[in-house]
C-alpha cells in the first residue's frame, strides 16, 4: 500500500509543471456520489435517484468522456462535478479538487454548455475580444489581451472565420462546429486547468465532431497547461472515441464501466457482449445498455442466446461492481485524495476579473454594437414609430382652439403615451436572447450583475432618445400642439421616460418568463392594466375602490405621463367655449385640467416627469434584484477539507473508506 501511494505521488508530481511555484494540473475525484431530485407523482412527492453511488477521477492532461443513453445522468454528473446542480436536487458524497473539498474558484474551471448561446451580431474576433476584455484582469494591457484572444482563436482553428459574424436565425454566419469552437475559445481565455463540456458534438456531423474534439484533446499541447477535460458525449464516432483517455459509462445513474476507453470493449466481451467486427465500439456499448426500446440482445455466454436489455445492464453493473477494476478505481481515488491533500496546493487560486468600471465600459460598448446591428432591437421599432407618428400627424393635423379640439388633444397625447410606448414589447425576443447570453456568462463568472445592468441601461439610452426624438417631432408639430421649445423638450423627455419604463418592464418579464409567447402576453397584460388605471379611459375621480383607485392609479406610470403631458399642453392656453347668447366665451387650460381631466394641480408637470425618471431607476433596481436572487451560482462546497493525522492513518489502512462525507442541499 505504501508503494502504491508513493508511486501515485510520483505520478502526480510528474504530471504537474512548476512555474514559479504555481502548479499546472487539477485532479478531480469523486466518491460515492448520489444525486436525488424531488419528483411529484400525483398527490405525493417522491425522491428519484439520478446518480447512484458513482466513483471516479479525472486527471491532468487527460480527457474523460461520460457516455450513456439519454436520461442516464451524464449532464447531471457533469453539473454535480462543476457545482451547477439546481436547488431542487439533493447531492451527497465527496467531490475533491486536488484532494481538498473546496469551491471551484474563478479561472480554475470553465464550463461550455450544450447550446452555443452567443451574440449573433458579433464577428468571431469581436466575440472573443470582448470576452477577453471582460475576463482578463486590468493588470494586463489591452495589447496583451488582444494577443491572448488572437492566440486562442488560432488555437481553435478559427483564423479563417475571424471576421465573419456568428449569425443566427435568418442571418447566415459561421458553421455549427465553428460556433462550438467560439464557445470554447471564450471559456479558455483565462487558461483554466479544468474544462467541462456538455455534449460538445451535439448537432455536428461526424467530421465536424472529430475536428472539434481533436482541438479540445490537444489544448494542453498548444498552451503548455496540464488541462483536465471532462466531457459528456452522446454518440461519438470511432475516430472521436479513440481520442478519449478514460471512459465513464452510465445507465440509469449507475456505473456500467469506468476506466481506459480502449479497455471498454474488452470488458463487454468478457461479460458476453463482444463488439461485432467493423462496428463502432461506442455504438455497440450504447446499444447494449439502452433500455428505452424493449428488445432482446444477443449474449455469447447465455444458454438461450438472447436476453433483455434490463438483464444485460444488470449483468454489466454487477460485473463492474465486483471487478478488480472497480476496486482499483476506488483505491486510486482514495490514494489521490491523500497524496494531493497532503501537498501544499495552490492550483485553485482565484484569478482576478477585469475591474468593475472596465466591465461596465466593455459591456456598454458590446451591447451598443449588438443593438446597432440587430434590426429587431430598435431599427424595426423606429420604422413602426415613424409610420405611427405620420398617421397621428395626418389624423390630428392642424388642431385649432375650438371646444372640440380639447378632446382631440387629449386623445392624441393618450395615444402617444400609451399605444406608441406599448410597441416597445416588440423588442422582447431580443431581450430574451440577451438574457440567455448574460445567464451563460454570469454562471461562468465573467462579470457581475450590477455591471451588466449598468451596461445594458447606458447602451440603450442613445437609441431610445433617437426613437423618441424623430417620431416625437413628427407627432408634435403638424397637429399644432402648444408652441415653445420648452414644451417640446418636455414632451420628448416624457416620451423617452415611458419608452425606457416599458423596456425596463419587459426586461423584468424576460428575467422571470424567458419564453417569447408567454413573455409578450405577460408584458402586454401588465401594460393593459396600467393603461386602464392611468386616468384616461375612466377619469381618476371615477375610478372604483379599492383596487383601481388605490393602489393601481398611483402605481401606473401612465397616470404621471398623462397628467404631466396634459399640464404641458393645456396650461397657458385658452379654448373657445360653446356660444351663449350669440357671444363667444373662453375656457382656460387650467380649468380644463381640473374639471374635464381631473388632473391634480397641486404640483407642476416637472414633478410628474421626476416621478417617471424615479420609476425608471426603481424598475432597473428591481430587474437587478431579480436576476441577482435567481442566478444559479452554486459552489460545490463552501469550506476546505482538513485531514487529521488520525484520519490519514485510517485512510491508509482502508483506502476504500470515504475520507470525509459532505451533503449539500
Amino acid at each position: 500500500m505504501a508503494l502504491e501511494i508513493e508511486s501515485t505521488r510520483e505520478e502526480v508530481g510528474a504530471s504537474k509543471k512548476m512555474n514559479g511555484g504555481e502548479e499546472k494540473g487539477v485532479c478531480l475525484t469523486w466518491k460515492d456520489l448520489w444525486v436525488t431530485v424531488s419528483a411529484s407523482t400525483g398527490k405525493t412527492n417522491e425522491s428519484k435517484s439520478i446518480l447512484q453511488g458513482l466513483t471516479g477521477y479525472a486527471k491532468p492532461a487527460q480527457l474523460l468522456a461520460i457516455m450513456g443513453p439519454s436520461g442516464c445522468g451524464k449532464s447531471t454528473l457533469l453539473d454535480a462535478l462543476a457545482g451547477r446542480l439546481g436547488s431542487n436536487t439533493r447531492q451527497s458524497g465527496d467531490i475533491l479538487i486536488n484532494g481538498n473539498k473546496q469551491a471551484l474558484a474563478y479561472g480554475t474551471s470553465a464550463y461550455v454548455t450544450q447550446d452555443d448561446t452567443l451574440l449573433t451580431t458579433l464577428t468571431v474576433k469581436e466575440a472573443v475580444y470582448y470576452s477577453a476584455q471582460l475576463q482578463l484582469p486590468d493588470t494586463m494591457s489591452n495589447e496583451e489581451k488582444k494577443e491572448r484572444a488572437d492566440f486562442t482563436i488560432r488555437e481553435m482553428g478559427l483564423q479563417d472565420a475571424i471576421n465573419t459574424r456568428i449569425g443566427g436565425w435568418g442571418v447566415k454566419g459561421i458553421s455549427g462546429g465553428q460556433k462550438r469552437r467560439v464557445s470554447i475559445s471564450i471559456e479558455i481565455l483565462t487558461r483554466p486547468r479544468l474544462l467541462f463540456l456538455d455534449e460538445p458534438t451535439s448537432g455536428l456531423d461526424s467530421a465536424a465532431s472529430y475536428y472539434v474534439m481533436k482541438r479540445i484533446a490537444s489544448l494542453d499541447k498548444k498552451d503548455g497547461i496540464q488541462r483536465t477535460i471532462v466531457a459528456s458525449i452522446h454518440q461519438p464516432s470511432t475516430e472521436v472515441f479513440q481520442l478519449f483517455h478514460n471512459l465513464c459509462l452510465l445507465s440509469s445513474g449507475k456505473t456500467v464501466y469506468f476506466g481506459p476507453a480502449s479497455a471498454a470493449s474488452e470488458f463487454f466481451a468478457s461479460n458476453g457482449f463482444p463488439c461485432p467486427p467493423l462496428q463502432n465500439p461506442s455504438d455497440h456499448l450504447l446499444k447494449t445498455i439502452n433500455k428505452d426500446f424493449d428488445q432482446d440482445i444477443e449474449m455469447d455466454l447465455s444458454e438461450t442466446g438472447t436476453i433483455s436489455i434490463e438483464q444485460a445492464i444488470d449483468i454489466l453493473v454487477s460485473s463492474y461492481s465486483s471487478s478488480e477494476r472497480n476496486q482499483e478505481i476506488k483505491n486510486e481515488v482514495s490514494v489521490l485524495s491523500i497524496v494531493l491533500s497532503l501537498k501544499d496546493n495552490n492550483s485553485t487560486y482565484k484569478k482576478k476579473h477585469a475591474g468593475f468600471l472596465n466591465q461596465c465600459l466593455v459591456l456598454t460598448r458590446r451591447s451598443f454594437v449588438n443593438m446597432f446591428r440587430d434590426l429587431g432591437y430598435y431599427w424595426l421599432r423606429l420604422g413602426i414609430y415613424i409610420a405611427l407618428a405620420i398617421s397621428l400627424a395626418t389624423v390630428f393635423n392642424d388642431l385649432d382652439k375650438s371646444n372640440g379640439s380639447i378632446q382631440d388633444r387629449g386623445s392624441l397625447l393618450m395615444f402617444v403615451f400609451s399605444f406608441l410606448t406599448f410597441m416597445t414589447i416588440g423588442g422582447f425576443p431580443s431581450y430574451v436572447e440577451d438574457m440567455k447570453v448574460f445567464e451563460r456568462e454570469r454562471l461562468n463568472g465573467h462579470y457581475g450583475v450590477t455591471a451588466y445592468v449598468i451596461g445594458n441601461t447606458l447602451s440603450a439610452i442613445p437609441y431610445l432618445l433617437m426613437i423618441s426624438l424623430i417620431p416625437g417631432a413628427i407627432a408634435y408639430y403638424p397637429p399644432g400642439l402648444q408652441k415653445g421649445f420648452e414644451h417640446f423638450i418636455y414632451f420628448i423627455c416624457a416620451l423617452f421616460s415611458c419608452l425606457m419604463l416599458v423596456e425596463s418592464l419587459m426586461m423584468i418579464v424576460a428575467s422571470i418568463v424567458p419564453d417569447f409567447l408567454m413573455g409578450i402576453i405577460t408584458g402586454a397584460g401588465i401594460q393593459g392594466i396600467m393603461m386602464l388605471a392611468g386616468g384616461f379611459f375612466r377619469l381618476p375621480n371615477d375610478l372604483p375602490n379599492p383596487f383601481w383607485r388605490y393602489p393601481m392609479f398611483y402605481i401606473s406610470f401612465h397616470r404621471y405621463a398623462f397628467q404631466g403631458s396634459y399640464k404641458n399642453e393645456f396650461e397657458g392656453l385658452k379654448f373657445e367655449r360653446d356660444e351663449i347668447g350669440g357671444s363667444l366665451n373662453y375656457i382656460s387650460g387650467e380649468e380644463i385640467l381640473r374639471n374635464k381631466f381631473h388632473v391634480d394641480m397641486s404640483y407642476s408637470k416637472w414633478v410628474d416627469l421626476g416621478v417617471l425618471l424615479g420609476m425608471i431607476v426603481l424598475y432597473r433596481v428591481v430587474f437587478l434584484i431579480i436576476i441577482k436572487t435567481t442566478e444559479k451560482l452554486k459552489p460545490i462546497v463552501m469550506s476546505f477539507m482538513s485531514v487529521s493525522p488520525r484520519q490519514t492513518r485510517q485512510i491508509l489502512e482502508n483506502p476504500t473508506a470515504t475520507p470525509l462525507h459532505v451533503e449539500v442541499v
